[in-house]
């Protein structure tokens, strides 16, 4: 198929180059308002066709609309792709707002097309085989889930850093804890520079007394990725900035052997060994442009549909008015 990109920023030429490793990818159509980052782009790529504005590139012959693009222009941008019966892959977060998701789902179902969000990490060989586990019951009901996401830099002028980094950590946790329901939110952050918070703490209720923390940060010393994971029979570490061993299970708990309180149980801390499952050596964007278009030729929807952006988005919404409240818990 013939697929067009609109936006060459930070992560459109990642976007370019793994569409061109594709063997189902013919064509490849790109547009950005700033001229110098198609001729950036087009010096690593010369085959890639450039058009002089967004309309040519909806009207050239492609099947296919990749929208990286700031969050606030990803409405109107799909909202025109989905006209033109093309099927669109829009970054994270999917839209500002769930009313906007809602309307853009409607008018990909009407006119057959497929809306796919990039949550990347979810095609990591790390996220899936975390799932793998819990399916399997090795972790057991899940008690938690604490991530941390901080690094010192890229302030967002259009979005705070709920809406910029905590997308990943939620679309992730909706993902291994998919038999859990959300029930509400709780969130607190601060704006030290601008208008736009820069750190956030967010907490999450799940059904069956799971609990879910995201830490969040765009002023911070060093670069944190790691997510906690606690479980009835063993607990997990992810580190996604470790070369090796990613992944570390611990057979490690709480036992009560007492159905008195907790201050006159008697507890006792099981330590176990740890293991580190082996991991593929592939990259996430691949992973998910093989998705993509396989979703599109088996006329199916894709793992991160637009439904699953819905999710996000709304678990942002409830976030954000938490935030505005100081921290008043939000039904969800």
């Amino acid at each position: 198929m013939n697929i067009g990109i609109v936006g060459l920023g930070y992560w459109g030429p990642n976007l370019v180059r793994n569409f061109s490793l594709s063997d189902k990818i013919d064509k490849i159509f790109c547009y950005d308002q700033n001229k110098d980052r198609i001729k950036k782009v087009q010096k690593v790529f010369p085959n890639i066709w450039s058009v002089p504005d967004y309309e040519s590139l909806l009207s050239s012959d492609l099947e296919t609309v990749v929208i990286a693009t700031p969050v606030h222009s990803h409405y109107l941008l799909a909202k025109e792709a989905l006209k033109h019966h093309k099927h669109i892959w829009v970054e994270k977060p999917f839209t500002l707002n769930s009313i906007q998701a809602k309307k853009l789902i409607e008018l990909a179902e009407k006119n057959e097309v497929n809306i796919f969000v990039d949550h990347t990490f979810i095609y990591t060989e790390a996220i899936q085989k975390i799932k793998s586990l819990i399916i399997n019951n090795e972790i057991g009901d899940i008690n938690y889930f604490d991530s941390v996401r901080i690094n010192l830099g890229l302030f967002q002028h259009d979005i705070n850093v709920i809406w910029d980094l905590a997308p990943h950590d939620i679309s992730i946790m909706l993902y291994l804890l998919s038999k859990y329901k959300v029930e509400a939110i709780s969130a607190n952050g601060v704006a030290n520079y601008s208008k736009q918070e820069n750190i956030a703490q967010l907490c999450i209720y799940f059904s069956e007394n799971c609990f879910g923390n995201i830490n969040v940060n765009w002023t911070s010393p060093v670069k944190i990725r790691k997510i906690l994971i606690g479980g009835s029979k063993k607990m997990l570490l992810f580190d996604d900035l470790e070369n090796f061993e990613k992944i570390k299970v611990y057979d490690s708990g709480i036992e009560i052997n007492s159905s008195e309180s907790i201050h006159e149980a008697l507890v006792q801390y099981r330590i176990g060994d740890m293991y580190s499952p082996k991991l593929k050596q592939t990259e996430a964007l691949q992973s998910a442009v093989q998705e993509f278009v396989s979703s599109i030729n088996e006329k199916r929807k894709p793992l991160t549909s637009g439904e699953n952006g819905l999710k996000v988005v709304e678990i942002l919404e409830a976030t954000q008015l938490s935030l505005n409240s100081k921290g008043k818990k939000v039904l969800v």
